[in-house]
């Protein structure tokens, strides 16, 4: 889980990743704290695959300082978090036959999360042999919440560090375009 450490920085699991010191030059280029994102991760997870893709996001994100408000589960969602964030992740993974019937895990849960009207949202799906239509139906239930749905993407389940960079590069590619 993701908490604020009380010496500025941010903690993802037992990893402390140092946040800017605005104006001070400490621990690389300084960044106005107006373009300071926050981002929310809400997943689930069955066999540890989307964890770890999201805690790979979360790093990504920090090392772009980004502020991380917290990473929890779908069905028991931090709303502190939510509340905090500029953008919100969604992650999970898919279930079903290996060639009909994919479909995001916990879809249900995802798009009854309370309402985040006016946040920007972004989905990612981890998979093992094929998705299917599986990140569509995900982005529409994220969009029932009111988010505004920015993207999403398959994650390869052998491919986690690969396929978390490309998320993290186009999702920084459109929330700067914004």
């Amino acid at each position: 889980s993701c908490a604020a450490h009380p010496h500025g920085a941010s903690v993802v699991g037992a990893r402390v990743t140092p946040r800017t010191h605005v104006g001070t030059g400490h621990h690389g280029p300084r960044v106005p704290e107006s373009r300071a994102m926050k981002a929310a991760l809400l997943v689930e997870s069955l066999t540890g695959n989307t964890w770890q893709a999201a805690e790979m996001i979360a790093d990504k994100l920090q090392q772009e300082r980004w502020t991380i408000t917290g990473l929890s589960r779908v069905r028991t969602p931090n709303l502190a978090s939510v509340e905090q964030a500029d953008v919100v992740l969604v992650g999970t993974w898919t279930h079903g036959l290996f060639v009909v019937g994919q479909a995001p895990f916990a879809l249900g849960n995802i798009a009854n999360l309370p309402t985040m009207r006016g946040k920007k949202a972004a989905c990612f799906l981890t998979f093992a042999l094929n998705a299917g239509k599986s990140i569509d139906k995900l982005s529409t239930a994220v969009g029932q919440t009111g988010a505004d749905v920015v993207g999403g993407l398959e994650i390869k389940r052998n491919y986690l560090p690969q396929h978390t960079d490309l998320f993290v590069e186009r999702l920084l590619g459109v929330v700067e375009n914004a």
